[in-house]
């Protein structure tokens, strides 16, 4: 994939195809340890120990149309093509969290992408899945929450293309103000 927020839609897909009613994004570039970190976390179904243990191996997968599942793999190749590293932790019946590590200014990270673009996907697509997308540099962090976001819209839902217009340059603010928006 040519952007990291495409990875980041592959997995959140599968969250939401997991059951997941809230998935927790966050990126974090830390100029002091050279390292852009992308963690997703959700609560859905999770996987177990065995599935967990092997999911980055493209033969593994749940899919039924398909013997092939490229997404982890693919992921866990572009951070240690950086010198990173994927971690996955997941338990049954509470969720699942992958976290990829990539070197910031390493030659062979792929962009970040448009994240702003990847959530309003992410909505427009499951707007009754809660997201919080996380972003900062080092210690400095800020949050976009849809579920903050839905309680002050009082009803009007999230996927008004008003709404979406606003979140979108709200997002890109927020990357912008934290040094991710570009990356």
């Amino acid at each position: 994939m040519r952007e990291l927020s495409l990875h980041i839609l592959d997995i959140v897909q599968n969250s939401i195809g997991a059951g997941a009613k809230t998935v927790r994004i966050a990126v974090n570039a830390d100029t002091a340890r050279d390292t852009l970190t992308i963690t997703i976390a959700d609560d859905g179904k999770g996987m177990s120990k065995e599935f967990a243990a092997n999911v980055t191996d493209p033969f593994t997968t749940t899919r039924t149309t398909r013997k092939v599942g490229m997404g982890l793999a693919l992921f866990k190749a572009a951070a240690e093509d950086t010198g990173g590293s994927l971690k996955i932790e997941s338990e049954q019946g509470k969720g699942t969290t992958v976290t990829a590590a990539f070197g910031l200014t390493s030659i062979d990270r792929v962009p970040l992408g448009d994240l702003a673009g990847t959530l309003l996907t992410l909505v427009r697509g499951a707007p009754d899945v809660d997201y919080v997308l996380t972003c900062g540099s080092g210690s400095e962090l800020a949050a976009a929450d849809t579920r903050k976001i839905k309680k002050e819209l009082d009803g009007v839902p999230i996927d008004t293309p008003e709404i979406l217009i606003w979140l979108e340059e709200y997002i890109k603010e927020l990357l912008e103000t934290h040094g991710l928006l570009g990356l």
